[in-house]
This record gives structure tokens, C-alpha cells and sequence, in this order.
């Protein structure tokens, strides 16, 4: 048995590295090819894994959303694993993020057996986040608010960056992490959106006050990912969150999506209880986990 680790290049080696991440995470949204493509850039490593010709893991190594860690992310297929695979995919990553002049990496586990193999290499628990999911099913239309409208993007496209200066930046730090995420505009326009005609803002007057809506997922177009939400400080204790919500789950509705979930880290609570309020239930737990570069492999007596 041979196994090789090479860099995906093609879009048929991009198609391979999907189908092994849509294995391993069936219940999260995967990046387009063409979605992929646009996130290449200097640093961003996208490797496969073969065995004897046959692709059974890949990997990804970029850096962590505030720029202080390379985060490392390889998976192996279910069916090919126990073979060391996972270890391979996981040294060239490190390698690649200490070549990018990283001291610490982050990656995230979902299920007991990544985290023990995370922790055979030193990684600790950082942080979690919680999944919660809502079945879509006749969902009214929330009533026109009279301090502001609800538009989508795909209306008024020219606020999806007007919402980046005006929502995203102020509002970004209030995410619970330990140092804010660096979103830059390019990122926001290539990353936070998928499809303007299901990301909703608010709007008061020239300006915009709030965010949110879906991120739709091509594989599994029944299911949609909620996208970022977000209210700017003075207008919050006014439903606007609620209302944005609400007519995102309307628009889900008329689309044919049966369901919809999302990612809220430990810390948030607020938005935890307003998706609670809205219907929404608890599902998987997602660890943020890290561990000084170069790792170290852990003795198995140290397991």
C-alpha cells in the first residue's frame, strides 16, 4: 500500500477533494469548485491523498479567520481510514504552516475519534460551537417593520458592501473569539454570500442596520446554511434580527428547503436564545482546537 499526498490542481481533483469532505461532514454546506477556486490564494494549500491511485483523504491548510494560526483540516474517508492517512494529510499541512511562518495551528473536530487523533498531536481544547437546525416548513411572511425595510441583495446589490462598512465592521469584533476575525471586503464578497436573492438587509433611511439570510448548498439544495446576522448596537431590542430571520425562513420556504442550521460559538448566547425563540434545536458539537507549531507527536503510553 502506497500512499501519495499531492496538491489538488485540476477541477477534477477539486471534485475529488469535495466528495471526501462531503463524506466526512455530509450535514455542513461544501464550497462549489467554483467557490474553491475563488478562495485560492498565496498560503491556501488544498492537498489529496491517494492509495495506489485511489483518492481517500484530503487536506487544507489556510490561515485562521483573525491571521494569528495556520488552520490545518484533514479528512479522510470514512471507508479508508486506521491507515495512517490521517497523519500524512496532517504533517504536510503543519509543515506548510510553519513554512508560512505560523507558531500555533487551529483545526476543529466534530466526533470523539478526531479529537482523540488531535490530541495525539498536541492539540487542546480551545473553544466549541454548537450546531442548531430548523425544519422549514409554512413559514408566513414576517409584517413590513415601519422604522425600516427588508430588501435581498439580489434587489439592491450596491448594499452588500454598504452592509460590509456599515454592519460587518462594527459588529465582527462582538463575535466571541479571542482575538476578532480579519474580514477584509474581498472576503465578505466572496465568502459570506452565495446567492443575493436569499441574503436579506435592513434598511433605515441610507443606511444599513442589519444582515442576515441563507448560504445555499448546490449538493443538497433542500438544505441551506444560515448566513452571517448581525444588528448594528443601537438598533438591537428591535426585532430586527427576528424580522431578518423570519423572512429568511419565509424565503426558504417558497424555495423548496426543508431545513436550514447553523454554527453559534460558546459565548453567544444571545443569538443562541433568539434561534431558540425562532424553532431552532441543538445538533452537533463542533471543538476549536490548537496546538503549537512544529506538533508533536504524543507517546501512546501519554493517550
Amino acid at each position: 500500500m502506497t500512499t501519495t499526498i499531492r496538491t489538488a490542481i485540476t477541477d477534477a481533483d477539486y471534485e475529488a477533494w469535495r466528495a471526501v469532505r462531503i463524506a466526512v461532514l455530509p450535514y455542513e454546506r461544501c464550497p462549489s469548485v467554483a467557490e474553491m477556486r475563488e478562495l485560492d490564494r498565496p498560503g491556501r494549500l488544498t492537498l489529496l491523498a491517494e492509495i495506489d491511485g485511489t483518492v481517500v483523504g484530503s487536506g487544507l491548510a489556510d490561515r485562521s479567520g483573525d491571521g494569528q494560526r495556520a488552520s490545518l483540516m484533514p479528512r479522510v474517508h470514512p471507508d479508508h481510514r486506521r491507515r495512517g492517512v490521517g497523519t500524512e494529510l496532517l504533517r504536510a499541512l503543519a509543515d506548510h504552516g510553519l513554512a508560512q511562518g505560523y507558531d500555533m495551528a487551529g483545526t476543529n473536530v466534530d466526533d470523539e475519534g478526531s479529537r482523540l487523533f488531535a490530541e495525539r498531536f498536541g492539540f487542546k481544547e480551545a473553544n466549541r460551537e454548537v450546531e442548531q437546525v430548523r425544519p422549514i416548513g409554512d413559514e408566513p411572511w414576517p409584517a413590513a417593520p415601519t422604522e425600516y425595510e427588508i430588501v435581498s441583495v439580489a434587489e439592491r446589490p450596491e448594499l452588500w458592501t454598504a452592509a460590509y462598512h456599515q454592519v460587518a465592521v462594527p459588529t465582527i469584533p462582538d463575535m466571541d473569539h479571542s482575538a476578532a476575525l480579519q474580514v477584509s471586503l474581498s472576503d465578505w464578497e466572496k465568502e459570506w454570500i452565495n446567492d443575493p436573492a436569499a441574503m436579506f438587509v435592513a434598511v433605515a433611511g441610507d443606511e444599513v442596520i442589519g444582515v442576515a439570510g441563507l448560504k445555499l448548498d448546490s449538493d443538497r439544495p433542500e438544505r441551506a446554511e444560515v448566513g452571517y446576522t448581525a444588528v448594528r448596537r443601537e438598533w438591537r431590542g428591535k426585532s430586527v434580527a427576528s424580522t431578518l430571520k423570519r423572512t429568511s425562513m419565509a424565503w426558504a420556504a417558497d424555495h423548496g428547503i426543508t431545513e436550514i442550521y447553523t454554527w453559534t460559538q460558546r459565548g453567544n448566547e444571545s443569538m443562541r436564545r433568539l434561534n431558540e425563540h425562532l424553532g431552532f434545536t441543538y445538533g452537533i458539537v463542533s471543538l476549536t482546537m490548537r496546538a503549537p507549531l512544529p506538533l508533536t507527536e504524543q507517546p501512546s503510553e501519554a493517550r
